[in-house]
Parts: structure tokens; C-alpha cells; sequence
């Protein structure tokens, strides 16, 4: 297990200081931008699904299956909200196929995705150009995930961290985000309720994050223009099972179980290529025994560890760089171990087992707001696995409107 409380300390005074921060003299004269109007946007992510994994066979007479779906209809909502203010509010609509476990409504439904106030507390600090800060308040980006959808297409695959269950991609609680001057990158940083946005806060804990994104080359015009190294890590904790105690119980357990994650994403955004690379490990303690005297409440901390690459190229545009093409080809391999604790595995599984994601295909820009993909993509078993296998095609489809 690791321990971060010196930055969870940084993060949480940061985030006050933003907070109470009106309007330091420093930045009193500087210029103010333009006060935004209202601003409606969104995106429609469709796909059809082939399923040809046996698993998938099985379940239906040794048949593969297929469907047309709708993923997502995201809606964007922007607009000010007084001076250096502004609120953004967007909708997720989604097909709630969770229905039969937690007994909400079964098919298509809305929930929030964002929803927060924006404050832009400090402009153009000490003089010096492009050196701003905001803060925020409500459902808002989480510390990682948006942050690496800029390079990989979200319309096609989660990231890696968040399809692989690191985190959520956006939470209710407070945020503060510094854009460093010369286009040098920026800084950001969330204290979070912590399970996500897709349910409500369940315990006392919260959640602490903070990513420095450096753009060395930001100020060039060259192909590093974009080139990125983000460090990252993502500090919490978690209510113990045995909290309020019970009948037979040794007592109540209040100290919190660790739930920490910690990595760097390197990435370039170039029309020609668009590549990252991803490092993460996700830290989280376990309980094992019944907190009684014949099975008292033991501890343990396994570790999941995360490599993931990807790729898209526009092979004519490399050829030609002064002519637009609508041709990609995108590569992705996620490696995934799971436990470093024997304890952790399940079904026979060892701390060496490990699952492979591959996504691979052809894009093309139908115009400049939509695009297909079609795209195979794998996850198999490694070194004992056992993992159920998945071998799906795809035809996805966005449109930003």
C-alpha cells in the first residue's frame, strides 16, 4: 500500500485557497475575457455490435449476435453566470441495462454527467500571459480521464484506466484547474466524494487527485506542439464492511479501507499521428474474517497494474501533410494484471494472471463532425486468466452537432 498525505494535504489547501480567493491585487488590473453567451452543443455515439466470442456462441445456440445500439447522447448546456462566472450542465442519455439489479427504470433514461459552477478567480498572474486559474463546484471531471479522451476517441473505447475500473470519469465535489503561462501545460486538481457519478456518496471519505500536464513544446508550431507528460495520482478511502458493527461483531470499524491510484500518460495530438502511452497502478485494501472472535477482521492490499499504447495514423497526410485526409488506422493494447496478492484472485487465478485488450481498424471522416470506425476488439486471457474471452466487431459511429 502506498500513502500520499502530503498530497492529499497540498490538494485540499489549494483547493481552499481557490475557494476564497475573490480577487488578489496582483490581478486586479489584468484583462478580463469576454463573458460567454449561451452555448448548446452535443455528441451521439451509435455503434452495431457483433459478438463471435464462444462465450457469446453459447449463450445462443452456437450463433454469434449482433445489435444496432445508440451508446450515448451526451447534451452540452454552457452559459454565464455573472461576472468571471459560468455554469455548464450535460446530460448523459444512456440505455440503462442495469435495471434488473438495481431496480431503476428498464431502457432509455437520463442522468447528469457535469454539473458545476465555474469561477475564474485569477487572470494573467504576475503579468505574465496565459497564467489563469478556475475553480469549480458540482458534478465535474474527475482527475485523469478527460484529460487523456483529448488523444484517444471515446467514441470507440473508454481509456484505459477507465475501462479497466481505476476510477470514475466524473464526480460531485470541487476542483481548481491553472493554466501555466507560455502554454507550458496546466495544473488540476479535485477533492471528490469518490464512487462516481453514476451513484450516490455512500460513506464519510472523500477522494483527493492532482494532475501537472506539461506541454514543453506548447509555444512551438512544430509537430511536439501537442506532445504531453502527465503525472498523475488519485489518493482515497473507503468504508469498512464492518463499520456499524453488528450482533457478534468485535465492533464498529471506522477506519477507512485505502483506494489509491497512481500513474503518468505520455501523448501526442498531431492530424498526421496521435499516439499515448499509459502507466498506472491502483492500490486497494481488503478485508478478510468476520470481525468476531472465531474470525477476526484481517487486512491486505492488492495492486492491479496497467500498461496501455495506442496509435492513430493518417498514413496521407504523413505522405502529404498539405492535404487533409479522411483515412486513419488506429492500434490499442491495454495489459491489465490484476493482483498482486494471491489472496485477490478468484476461479484458480494467480498473482501472475493477466487479461490483454486489443482494438484495432480503419476510421474515416464522413465530414468534419462525423465518423465512423470499423474495429475489432479482443480481450483474451493470459497466464492463467480466466477472464471470460471477448472477440467483438464493431461499426461505431459519432456525431458532434
Amino acid at each position: 500500500m502506498f500513502s500520499f498525505p502530503f498530497a492529499r494535504r497540498a490538494i485540499l489547501a489549494t483547493l481552499v485557497a481557490a475557494a476564497l480567493t475573490a480577487r488578489p491585487a496582483l490581478a486586479q488590473d489584468a484583462p478580463k475575457p469576454a463573458t460567454p453567451g449561451f452555448d448548446f452543443s452535443g455528441v451521439l455515439y451509435a455503434n452495431f455490435k457483433m459478438s463471435m466470442d464462444s462465450s457469446s456462441k453459447a449463450a445462443n445456440g452456437g450463433n454469434a449476435t449482433s445489435k444496432f445500439d445508440i451508446e450515448r447522447v451526451y447534451l452540452n448546456f454552457r452559459m454565464p453566470a455573472g461576472d468571471d462566472g459560468s455554469i455548464r450542465v450535460t446530460t448523459d442519455v444512456f440505455n440503462n441495462t442495469t435495471a434488473a439489479t438495481n431496480g431503476y427504470y428498464p431502457g432509455w433514461t437520463i442522468r447528469l454527467k457535469y454539473a458545476y459552477f465555474q469561477y475564474n478567480y485569477l487572470h494573467d498572474i504576475g503579468g505574465m500571459k496565459g497564467f489563469n486559474a478556475t475553480a469549480r463546484f458540482g458534478m465535474l471531471h474527475t482527475v485523469e480521464i478527460d484529460h487523456e479522451e483529448q488523444f484517444w476517441p471515446r467514441w470507440m473505447s473508454q481509456t484505459a484506466i477507465e475501462r479497466s475500473g481505476f476510477f470514475s470519469s466524473a464526480d460531485a465535489g470541487v476542483a481548481t484547474l491553472v493554466t501555466l503561462p507560455n502554454k507550458l501545460g496546466e495544473v488540476y486538481a479535485t477533492v471528490t466524494n469518490g464512487p462516481g457519478y453514476g451513484t450516490a456518496e455512500t460513506d464519510r471519505f472523500k477522494d483527493y487527485a492532482a494532475r501537472v500536464s506539461l506541454t514543453p513544446f506548447g509555444g512551438d508550431d512544430g509537430f511536439l506542439k501537442t506532445f504531453t507528460v502527465t503525472p498523475w495520482i488519485y489518493q482515497g478511502l473507503t468504508a469498512s464492511k464492518f463499520q456499524n458493527g453488528g450482533t457478534g461483531q468485535l465492533g464498529p470499524v471506522s477506519d477507512g479501507l485505502s483506494r489509491n491510484r497512481l500513474g503518468i500518460f505520455v501523448g501526442i495530438k498531431d492530424r498526421r499521428l496521435t499516439a499515448g502511452l499509459d502507466y498506472a497502478t491502483a492500490t486497494a485494501t481488503a478485508e478478510t474474517g468476520a470481525n468476531t472472535s472465531a474470525s477476526p477482521r484481517g487486512t491486505y492490499d492488492n495492486t492491479q497494474t496497467l500498461t496501455a499504447a495506442f496509435a492513430i495514423v493518417r498514413p496521407f497526410e504523413i505522405a502529404e501533410p498539405k492535404e487533409k485526409s479522411p483515412l486513419s488506422f488506429f492500434f490499442r493494447m491495454d495489459n491489465l494484471k490484476p493482483y498482486s496478492d494471491a489472496r485477490s484472485a478468484t476461479g484458480g487465478q494467480t498473482t501472475s494472471s493477466a487479461q490483454q485488450q486489443l482494438i484495432y481498424g480503419v476510421m474515416w471522416d464522413l465530414n468534419q463532425k462525423t465518423s465512423i470506425s470499423l474495429d475489432w476488439q479482443t480481450l483474451s486471457r493470459q497466464s492463467g486468466s480466466t477472464v471470460p474471452e471477448q472477440n467483438l466487431l464493431f461499426l461505431h459511429l459519432v456525431t458532434n452537432f
